[in-house]
């Protein structure tokens, strides 16, 4: 079952389950998912899915930042409760030593030396890291050991 099949099945379950909040989230994902095909005229694959899913995690915890500034409790929690149910829909994140070691072995695998390499390192580990592990915390551990 892939993972487009698998959020179908989801948005079924919370139809006849009347989880009317979960209904809302996962159709939200479905119509980006959706989207994306149309404009690509392609049809995703899990990877392509974790990647649109990915991008709508990072539009929920701005959005919370925002809204916990204007002091708005009501939408930190609607924000909140769409990002727990996105992320059930991610592969299992990678521990600090795992992405440390996907850098350093990126590092050695595109024999960066300096600073000016890191569009090469980060290249090189977007496919292996995206959706399992946060791209600016790697970013920055790329930037750390390429400049220290």
């Amino acid at each position: 079952m892939t993972l487009k099949d698998r959020i179908v099945e989801d948005m079924k379950a919370a139809l006849r389950a009347k989880e009317a909040a979960r209904l809302s989230a996962i159709r939200l994902l479905l119509a980006a998912i959706k989207q994306r095909e149309v404009d690509e005229r392609i049809e995703l694959t899990d990877a392509d899915v974790v990647g649109v899913i990915d991008k709508m995690l990072k539009q929920r915890r701005d959005s919370i930042r925002q809204y916990r500034s204007a002091g708005r409790r009501d939408l930190v929690d609607a924000e909140e409760f769409e990002l727990q149910v996105l992320t059930s829909y991610m592969p299992s994140g990678l521990s600090e030593a795992e992405v440390e070691a996907a850098v350093a072995e990126a590092i050695a695998a595109t024999g960066a030396r300096s600073a000016q390499d890191m569009g090469k390192v980060m290249s090189a580990l977007k496919p292996k890291l995206s959706g399992r592990a946060d791209m600016a915390q790697a970013s920055a551990l790329v930037k750390a050991k390429l400049t220290g």
